[in-house]
């Protein structure tokens, strides 16, 4: 029996019940309570998926009012649907739906607020708003800003297209009763067996809008108009929320940036509880399967598993209901180190007390795959050697993910044949490198072209023929190497410096290994290609090869930055 639970009890089952707020429109929800006397805390979740008709058991029988809720515009729910690129009154919403949950004859008048991905959005949003039986959230896996699901300057297709196709579009077609797929299920049938390669090659992109429904086609044609506006501005809220957080995310995330809010909070929450309680939890995972010790075809082994409900129940055990488990007595962070395959506590996320290392790179002007000469070392190079590749956008390094198309862990062997991939690796580690944080790259490279991209990717590579295993990446697209909010273009052939932040990672480099760090100009289609043009790349369909030449020399010290935690076996 889970700690707080009050044994087998019952569950009562409501659909679709009306939820009325303040504007007349009228949300329905569905309600899962126990079979018994008295009253419970309630937990709610709101989507814009399609509310969850069941699985909430482990809830309801540790003694809970579970309320799933489509929002505004979806499913069952009345009113217009208005995506999160745009203001939306889903906050307001959100509130009413809290409040009305707590004057409910089985509620006891504490409410809390779970979910992940959009449905965080959706309790970040409410929560700025203050409901005043709002208890504790578990919002977990959103970043601080829409910007942030992709890298600066770039569009991902593989993650915005299929989530536009499949998840947000059939509903609409449904309530307008329009042609085609009025269904996820149909959908995403239709995407993996028959048009996936088709809307994945789609140029240009700004033409792709014409095939979304209305009510979702003019929201994306703005947002490829403008992929800088910063709408969330979820770097400003924590000062209006009154309530701790649970948080959890992964390595592989590629919604890792919601990793920014526990500083935010510990810095700006508007109460001791917020600034001192709120939690985060980070394991090998990705966006879909968090908590899950196998990612893709990388297995991390069982103390990578972690039951999340069980985790969640003991939260609101002790937020709804006083119980005295121990949970605020917990580390702020808790982080998995690949590698070592153990988990870490902080009070802080990146950790305090790490070191910085340098790593330089070098070579014979041969660092290509598979057995070139690149290096990677603390002594700084001395040659004047540089070394080029064609970057041709036509002939994109693939993106090495899940069928699903989420980032996953993956092998680096698997593209050892291509010849537009930089290589620079350490001798074989005499000793363990645990590297905790955002590994940096500085990168001195010239183009011929006016705008290009480049990509560094840090790599644990393991010895006896073992896997080339990804740990983390990160990538610059050059006019934007300095903001998102202005263009710099380069001069061809010029030498040029990027600065580019990889994602968070906490991996141990085991002696025997080597680090390892790949820089190529692609990686399709997670991210959308270069076009080389100097052009608008999502309104262009013109494709041009582009001569990269990376530099490694004294005046040129291309370079990785690792921050070192210490060593204590």
């Amino acid at each position: 029996m889970l700690e707080g639970e009050i044994g087998a009890l019952g569950i009562i089952e409501e659909h679709d019940v009306p939820v009325p707020v303040r504007d007349g429109v009228v949300l329905r929800a569905n309600i899962f309570r126990p079979d018994a006397p008295g009253t419970f805390p309630g937990l709610l979740l709101r989507t814009p998926y399609g509310k969850p008709k069941g699985g909430f058991e482990r809830f309801v029988r540790s003694g809970y009012v579970v309320v799933t809720q489509d929002a505004r515009g979806r499913y069952a729910s009345e009113g217009e649907y208005l995506p999160y690129t745009v203001d939306t009154l889903d906050g307001q919403d959100g509130y009413d739906s809290v409040e009305w949950l707590a004057q409910q004859p089985f509620c006891n008048g504490k409410v809390g607020t779970f979910g992940a991905s959009y449905n965080a959005w959706m309790q970040w949003s409410l929560a700025r708003l203050r409901p005043p039986h709002l208890v504790a959230m578990c919002a977990y896996s959103i970043p601080l800003e829409n910007t942030e699901v992709d890298y600066w300057g770039s569009f991902r297709p593989g993650r915005r297209i299929k989530w536009w196709l499949t998840t947000i579009a059939p509903d609409i077609r449904r309530r307008k009763n329009l042609p085609g797929p009025q269904t996820k299920e149909e959908a995403l049938k239709i995407w993996d067996e028959i048009e996936q390669m088709r809307w994945l090659q789609f140029m240009p992109w700004l033409e792709f809008p014409k095939y979304l429904p209305e009510g979702m086609a003019e929201y994306a044609e703005d947002w490829l108009k403008h992929p800088n506006r910063r709408c969330w501005k979820f770097d400003e809220v924590h000062k209006e929320v009154e309530v701790p957080n649970l948080d959890f995310s992964g390595w592989y995330d590629h919604c890792g940036g919601t990793m920014a809010h526990l500083g935010l909070a510990q810095k700006n929450g508007r109460t001791e509880a917020v600034r001192t309680q709120t939690k985060l939890v980070i394991g090998p995972w990705n966006h879909s399967n968090l908590g899950k010790r196998k990612q893709g075809e990388i297995d991390f082994g069982p103390q990578a598993e972690l039951d999340l409900q069980h985790m969640m129940v003991r939260w609101f055990d002790l937020w709804l209901k006083g119980i005295k488990n121990e949970v605020d007595q917990e580390p702020p962070v808790r982080y998995f180190v690949m590698g070592t395959n153990r988990w870490k506590k902080a009070s802080t996320w990146p950790p305090e007390g790490l070191s910085e290392a340098v790593y330089y790179l070098d070579s014979e002007g041969g660092a290509h795959l598979p057995d070139g000469s690149g290096g990677l070392g603390t002594g700084s190079a001395s040659g004047e050697a540089t070394d080029t590749y064609t970057y041709d956008p036509n002939d994109p390094v693939p993106t090495l993910w899940s069928r699903a198309l989420f980032t996953s862990p993956a092998d680096r062997r698997q593209l050892a044949y291509r010849q537009d991939i930089l290589v620079y690796r350490t001798d074989l580690l005499e000793k363990d490198v645990e590297v905790v944080g955002y590994p940096e790259v500085v990168l001195y490279a010239a183009t011929s072209a006016a705008d290009t991209d480049f990509f560094a990717r840090l790599v644990d590579e393991h010895p006896d023929g073992g896997p080339a295993l990804e740990i983390c990446y990160g990538m610059v697209r050059a006019r934007h190497r300095h903001s998102l909010d202005r263009e710099e273009f380069i001069t061809p052939g010029e030498v040029t410096e990027y600065r580019i932040r990889l994602g968070a990672t906490a991996c141990r480099f085991l002696r025997g290994h080597r680090i390892r760090l790949e820089i190529t100009s692609s990686d399709f289609p997670n991210h959308d290609r270069n076009h080389n043009t100097g052009g608008n790349d999502l309104a262009e369909t013109a494709l041009v090869p582009a001569k990269q030449e990376v530099y490694h020399s004294k005046a040129y010290s291309s370079r990785l930055i690792i921050r070192e935690a210490g060593i204590d076996n």
